[in-house]
């Protein structure tokens, strides 16, 4: 998947985490298949949660029309962290560790979008009031922490990734098919397939009010300073001083706002 493959910068002063596999986890030799469900989807143990999962899923998630928004609306937060109110979720929104997932007011999540805060010692995802977050879009945890503050935008067929943390400012916007990639893979051993080797990870920070332009990458261990403009299709790799305006492949700061 792009958000957890495909940065190639080095990030040799980052802090290296051992994260399993999703296929690991699901062929996993003597759990049982409602453990590792338990584990994948729902994050906690035991029949009352994962039952309380599954009723709520299965009457809402995928209800059409204005009875599903309703039903999502009323459900949803049964299975959240804590919600705040106004929260719009569109069909086929999948929460995954939702009890890690926290939520504030006046909040829409569009459809087919998927929240993930999977992890076992992270803190997950914190949605801050008056965030939007496209249709497609997937805010993705492998242990790490995803935060969006108050205002921002999330565009369509966006990718937001953390093995750490990653924290987007307040009022952000970021466009159509942008990638946000806190993370990657120590690939110094040649003789080893990257994918079995540990993943590293320092984080990424996006300053408040800055614009990231469609399909731009920002990789892991990158800050963009507030204000700041990120040019369509770039492929930032270092640090965006605050009102610049950086552009290409890989990006580099053109002018200043």
């Amino acid at each position: 998947m792009a958000g957890s493959d495909t940065s190639t910068g080095t990030n040799t002063s980052a802090s290296a985490t051992a994260i399993p596999r999703a296929q690991d986890q699901l062929f996993k030799a003597g759990t049982s298949a409602r453990e590792k469900y338990a584990a994948l989807v729902v994050g906690r143990s035991g029949w009352g949660a994962l039952l309380k999962h599954e009723l709520i899923v299965t009457l809402a998630q995928s209800c059409p029309g204005a009875l599903g928004l309703l039903l999502r609306k009323t459900l949803y937060p049964y299975l959240l962290g804590s919600c705040g109110r106004n929260v719009v979720f569109g069909q086929h929104v999948v929460l995954r560790h939702p009890h890690k997932i926290h939520i504030g007011s006046n909040v829409a999540i569009d459809d087919n979008c998927l929240l993930d805060a999977k992890g076992d010692t992270n803190s997950g995802i914190r949605i801050g009031d008056g965030v939007f977050v496209g249709r497609n879009s997937i805010l993705s945890c492998k242990n790490g922490d995803i935060e969006l503050a108050p205002g921002a935008n999330i565009g369509f067929n966006c990718e937001v990734f953390s093995a750490s943390r990653v924290r987007i400012g307040a009022n952000v916007l970021v466009a159509a098919y942008a990638y946000i990639i806190g993370g990657d893979h120590d690939f110094s051993d040649p003789s080893v397939p990257v994918a079995e080797q540990t993943r590293v990870s320092r984080g990424v920070d996006i300053g408040d009010e800055a614009w990231i332009g469609a399909g731009a990458k920002i990789l892991d261990g990158v800050s963009i300073g507030a204000s700041a403009v990120i040019g369509a299709s770039a492929v930032v790799r270092e640090t965006v001083p605050p009102r610049s305006v950086a552009v290409g492949i890989p990006a580099r700061v053109v002018s200043t706002r």
